[in-house]
């Protein structure tokens, strides 16, 4: 990889949707280029895909909690695949911090957030303890 390729990582990020006409002319080469550039990355995984933003107020949902979830040491994985399966479940991760799990929810208010922390996380074989935290404000 090398500064052609950070910088059409950096464009990407900004919009992955940036005509590749418009890298080419940034950079200074043709689309042709930016295109295997771009195929080149994708082909050694550094880009794994393309994604959306969306705007979950718009969408319905009035509440999204980043949620921390304690289990037991060998329900760990389990638990967290199943969070995956979740539509509610934005984003799931295994981390290393505070908590086992950390989990992206959407809810459409503060009581449909209470039934998935209670009636659906809380619910599995293996759960100790769910932590939401409610986001006020995204700033990046």
């Amino acid at each position: 990889m090398d500064e052609k390729d950070a910088k059409i990582i950096e464009i990407l990020l900004k919009d992955a949707r940036t005509p590749l006409t418009k890298i080419a002319k940034e950079l200074g080469i043709t689309e042709a280029a930016v295109r295997k550039r771009v195929k080149n990355l994708e082909m050694k995984g550094i880009i794994k895909g393309y994604t959306l933003l969306l705007d979950h107020e718009k969408l319905g949902y009035g509440v999204v909690s980043l949620t921390g979830v304690d289990t037991e040491p060998d329900k760990f994985l389990e638990i967290a695949k199943k969070l995956r399966d979740f539509d509610f479940a934005r984003s799931v991760y295994i981390t290393s911090g505070d908590h086992m799990i950390m989990a992206e929810i959407w809810a459409r208010d503060g009581d449909e957030l209470a039934k998935i922390i209670s009636e659906k996380i809380g619910k599995i074989e293996g759960v100790r303890r769910v932590c939401p935290a409610i986001v006020l404000e995204k700033l990046k």
